[in-house]
């Protein structure tokens, strides 16, 4: 059978699996994931081709490490990072010449390791009040992504991403946007944007442009969310999640883009031209 991933000795078993230099995904295991994930299946052949240069160059850099026993096996592999790539899928491609997928992973190279629980985790948190008063609780957590650190992923709720698709929820998407709002250090719902984007003068009018979008369309969802949970309105579509901040709003919204884009824009048509400059450049 093809190993696509190294495998330590079974003394050293607990080492992370990463890909061998130059092998690219084998067929079967390419196909068995595009039957896993309707949404990845529905794309153009030659989007899918790119989608599989990005998944193969994806996992010879990166590092995963399976949790309370979870093996890594290489169909799980391929599945993070197909659903990973899947925002950087355009990116690039409008230039003169194009940018080449080595470079676009360029996202992505603050960090190595993935890690990969069996399911959600709870995690002890802290907070200091306006008042110096500590805090402590407990957070239920599906994914995390560090700045300059490890992304953290429950498997089951990436194995069931074909079915979750039609509720616009991935948690692998929503982990890897959340890095690439990181690239310039600020949880902030708005990636480090090019001076041109949407034809603005410089970088900050770009930013600025951004959130002329984003900030309203945030508001109105969270009002929404406000109304449904206290009042007894009707539950908007999208993951209430998305409320919790414009940076949780930025991640939950372009998980619905990338695997439900014509539900989304049902309720997002502001948010699909915003997403489309900045994604499909």
């Amino acid at each position: 059978m093809f190993d696509f991933f190294r495998r330590k000795p079974r003394q050293a078993r607990a080492a992370p699996a990463r890909p061998a230099p130059g092998h690219d995904i084998p067929d079967a295991l390419w196909h068995g994931t595009l039957t896993r994930y309707a949404f990845l299946a529905a794309l153009p052949p030659t989007d899918l081709e790119r989608l599989r240069t990005l998944s193969r160059l994806f996992l010879k850099t990166k590092e995963f490490h399976g949790t309370q026993g979870l093996v890594i096996t290489d169909a799980m592999a391929v599945a993070i990072a197909a659903q990973a790539c899947l925002p950087l899928l355009y990116m690039g491609q409008s230039l003169k010449p194009p940018v080449p997928p080595e470079r676009v992973l360029g996202w992505y190279d603050d960090f190595v390791g993935i890690v990969v629980h069996p399911r959600e985790v709870l995690a002890r948190r802290e907070t200091v009040d306006d008042t110096g008063v500590v805090h402590h609780y407990n957070e239920v957590l599906s994914g995390e992504a560090m700045d300059r650190g490890p992304v953290m992923l429950n498997w089951r709720d990436v194995r069931d991403a074909g079915d979750s698709a039609a509720a616009g929820y991935n948690v692998v998407v929503h982990e890897f946007v959340h890095k690439m709002d990181l690239r310039d250090g600020r949880p902030d719902g708005c990636p480090p944007l090019a001076a041109d984007f949407m034809g603005q003068p410089t970088a900050r009018a770009a930013r600025e442009a951004w959130l002329r979008v984003l900030q309203p369309e945030f508001e109105k969802f969270r009002e929404a969310v406000v109304k449904a949970e206290r009042f007894g309105a009707e539950a908007p579509w999208l993951d209430a999640y998305g409320a919790e901040a414009i940076d949780e709003f930025l991640a939950v919204a372009c998980e619905a883009y990338f695997v439900n884009r014509e539900r989304f824009a049902q309720d997002f048509k502001p948010l699909v031209s915003l997403f489309d400059a900045f994604f499909r450049r």
